[in-house]
């Protein structure tokens, strides 16, 4: 098992680029099994999680080739509509081949997901979209067990307890591309990822519009063909790399950083005096000379993504003043407290919210991933940490993050990876 090593107090200088979007990669994935012919996707990050998708569409009958970047899949015929336990057990994003399953064979058994523990996230939002479709659905021994002799368009509400569900989004459009007459989602998730998965399905030959809405409106096709497709950008190792370089005092350069996808993280770290700019092919983040407390709330896109509330938190732990972050889309999504207090932060937990009073600096010290934006977060922390850090538990982080520590060395970081 690995660890990594970080010697902090650098401030970061350079040029990175980001890789392709984790969470466009694997629902895209699972969506080539609704065709039987060749999909090529391009720009496809080399992650734990895209090994462990491409073991799943091989357990399915299909097959999927991953080299230089670009993964090819095709799914001729699909051998099994069982996707196993040992598998999607370790990735929540795993449980979007329920969809391509029902829409391609009908039916699907697929073993309840996975994934980082930062919380319950239930599957029930998924299960809905797939019954209003005219699916059976049942859960037999930690399965979801979907079957329909035919599916049918229908008008869906996804709206659940903390806002709308990318997956359950995912999963519902992906079953019904392949339904008979118009389908509409209400309350649909709005992510770029999102919107990637739809573009690319209407690249196969779906019907979709409205992706990036609210509301999403579907024309079941007859059937899908192959295609070559470029996924997106990852916004959240963009997020994170912008912050490696605010947190530090750096002048970084992050090419792929696309503004328009992070709206609210940059509002965010504009008000706490962050300097960025737009530069060649993505964003620059400049020296500050001075940070400022700020309040986040996390919120379904468009707003404050949960997935980097652990990162800017590390950035308010050396921020002057008290920062408050409420964490409304996983309310138990902060792990990384006790492990950022143990490097000197003062951070205090009252249910959803995480009160924070900024030190001048933090201390480098062992330290234990929880999760994937767990890790991130501990990563930055020790950036700017006085000292050594070390972070165990790290295949966490390299479930969503590709070369994160080669970026950063790029960037003059002090950072290298060691067998524990």
């Amino acid at each position: 098992m690995d660890k990594l090593v970080i010697e902090g107090g650098i401030s970061l200088k350079g040029a990175v680029t980001v890789s392709g979007a984790k969470n466009s990669v694997l629902p895209l994935l699972s969506a080539c099994l609704l065709t039987n012919e060749r999909c090529r996707i391009k720009n496809v990050p080399n992650l734990r999680d895209v090994i462990t998708m491409i073991k799943i569409l091989r357990s399915l009958g299909a097959y999927a080739e991953y080299s230089n970047g670009e993964v090819i899949v095709e799914a001729k015929t699909i051998k099994s509509h069982i996707a196993d336990y040992k598998l999607v057990s370790t990735m929540r994003a795993s449980f979007c081949v329920l969809g391509p399953l029902l829409g391609r064979l009908r039916k699907a058994k697929v073993s309840l997901p996975g994934g980082c523990i930062i919380g319950v996230r239930p599957v029930d939002l998924h299960l809905k979209g797939i019954k209003a479709l005219g699916a059976k659905v049942e859960v037999q021994a930690g399965y979801a067990v979907v079957e329909a002799k035919g599916l049918r368009g229908a008008h869906i509400y996804l709206g659940g307890v903390f806002g709308s569900s990318v997956l359950a989004t995912d999963n519902v459009m992906m079953a019904a591309v392949l339904a008979k007459g118009k389908t509409v989602i209400e309350s649909a998730a709005c992510e770029p990822e999102v919107v990637d998965l739809a573009n690319f399905l209407n690249k196969m030959g779906a019907k979709i519009k409205g992706q990036g809405t609210p509301c999403i409106e579907i024309e079941g096709a007859r059937h899908l063909h192959g295609t070559d497709y470029h996924i997106v950008p990852d916004r959240i190792e963009a997020g994170t790399l912008i912050l490696a370089g605010a947190i530090t005092g750096g002048d970084c350069l992050v090419r792929g950083a696309f503004k328009e996808h992070l709206g609210a993280v940059l509002d965010k770290l504009d008000e706490a005096g962050v300097r960025i700019e737009d530069a060649d092919g993505g964003l620059r983040v400049r020296p500050s000379k001075k940070l400022k407390p700020v309040n986040v709330t996390t919120l379904p896109y468009p707003g404050f993504p949960t997935d980097m509330q652990a990162q800017i938190m590390s950035l308010m732990s050396v921020t002057p003043g008290i920062s408050i972050i409420t964490e409304k889309i996983y309310p138990d999504r902060f792990m990384h407290v006790s492990e950022l207090n143990r490097m000197g932060a003062n951070i205090m937990r009252e249910g959803p919210h995480a009160i924070i009073e900024g030190r001048k600096s933090l201390s480098g010290a062992p330290v234990m991933a929880s999760d994937l934006r767990a890790s991130a977060a501990l990563v930055l922390a020790g950036l700017v940490a006085k000292g050594k850090t070390e972070i165990s538990r790290i295949y966490h982080l390299d479930r969503g993050y590709e070369n994160l520590e080669i970026k950063l060395q790029k960037l003059g970081a002090r950072i290298w990876r060691e067998k524990e």
